[in-house]
């Protein structure tokens, strides 16, 4: 148990210091009780009631201590059954993704169809994003968090060359390492990207997971985003493809040099079938509302902070009422 506000629980140094009072009132009263008792002055009521008089005290005082403790906001680790499923949004920021035949930009033409489907999704989705250019670089694990999310895409710019194979390696190592087992690669390796020989020993099998691809499927480097996406197919996960761009494309200029990009639905349609996922574009976005439905959501446990004041609250108002109780039943007063 972890409490918010632990700094609170100092206050629990007072209880000792109230059952001293407690006890060092009942002394003042057997001896004043003692002395004037013959005289009829007073009369102790629980003089015969041995051990049982001082209950409702102790009830009371427990009470106290568990009141203080709720005033610190207990927390309690709950393991709690949900369904979840994965999405991974794998950006390309290569520098073609600068051509403007979708406006504003390509690049920002995938990022407000990204910023739709994230808002869609349901909360048991959890979404993490991938951005590659010429390498493959994790920079969000999945959560549930959505502004967390949104904000990591509004971060996003185009960058150098286009790897779509090391954006896809990234991307199901990133959904590995969230199921807890051994990475598929050293993401750390990725400036000499090739396919990993021998293929990494399977880890699993990630249905509850896809990939969501968003590019102009223009790939100037290794390795074969083909063959990569035969090893998401061996795992399980579907790879879906959103083409950005058009197939009449633009010229953009790179380092001095007017070149001209457009959109290759081909490898993009054959990356998705490969995997069994399906290919979209752009431009119509209501389609993309229709990834999530094919997900297959596993049943896990996940570990929560559940906070329980409340609880430890009314179980010390019950204290007090009990102790309350006691003391009027017995002796016809509170403590």
């Amino acid at each position: 148990m972890s409490f918010i506000w632990s700094s609170l629980l100092y206050l629990l140094l007072l209880v000792p210091l109230l059952l001293w009072f407690y006890f060092r009132a009942q002394r003042q009263r057997r001896e004043f009780a003692a002395r004037y008792g013959s005289l009829g002055v007073v009369r102790d009521r629980t003089k015969n009631s041995g051990g049982r008089r001082h209950i409702p005290a102790l009830i009371f005082l427990l009470g106290i201590t568990v009141l203080i403790t709720s005033a610190a906001r207990p927390q309690a680790t709950v393991s709690l059954p949900r369904l979840e499923g994965t999405v991974i949004l794998t950006f390309d920021v290569s520098g073609s993704m600068a051509a403007d035949d979708l406006k504003p930009t390509r690049m920002e033409a995938a990022k407000a169809a990204a910023r739709e489907f994230v808002q869609k999704q349901p909360s048991n989705i959890l979404i993490g994003v991938v951005a590659f250019s010429d390498g493959g670089i994790s920079i969000q694990v999945p959560t549930n968090e959505r502004e967390q999310t949104l904000d990591t895409i509004d971060r996003l710019v185009p960058r150098r060359g286009t790897s779509l194979g090391n954006g896809i390696l990234v991307s199901l190592n990133t959904i590995v390492v969230s199921a807890g087992d051994p990475p598929l690669l050293n993401t750390n390796s990725l400036s000499a990207p090739t396919l990993p020989t021998p293929a990494p020993e399977l880890q699993g099998w990630y249905p509850s997971a896809v990939i969501v691809l968003l590019s102009d499927g223009e790939n100037n480097q290794s390795p074969d985003p083909v063959m990569v996406s035969d090893l998401a197919a061996d795992l399980g996960v579907r790879v879906y493809t959103i083409g950005i761009g058009t197939t009449e494309g633009a010229v953009i200029e790179v380092d001095g040099f007017a070149i001209h990009s457009s959109l290759d639905e081909a490898l993009l349609q054959s990356i998705s079938d490969n995997t069994g996922g399906q290919y979209y574009s752009a431009a119509n976005e209501a389609d993309l509302l229709r990834i999530y439905r094919d997900l297959e959501p596993k049943l896990s446990l996940r570990s929560e902070n559940i906070e329980v004041t409340s609880l430890f609250a009314g179980v010390g108002f019950l204290l007090f009422l009990v102790a309350g109780a006691l003391s009027l039943l017995w002796f016809g007063r509170v403590p």
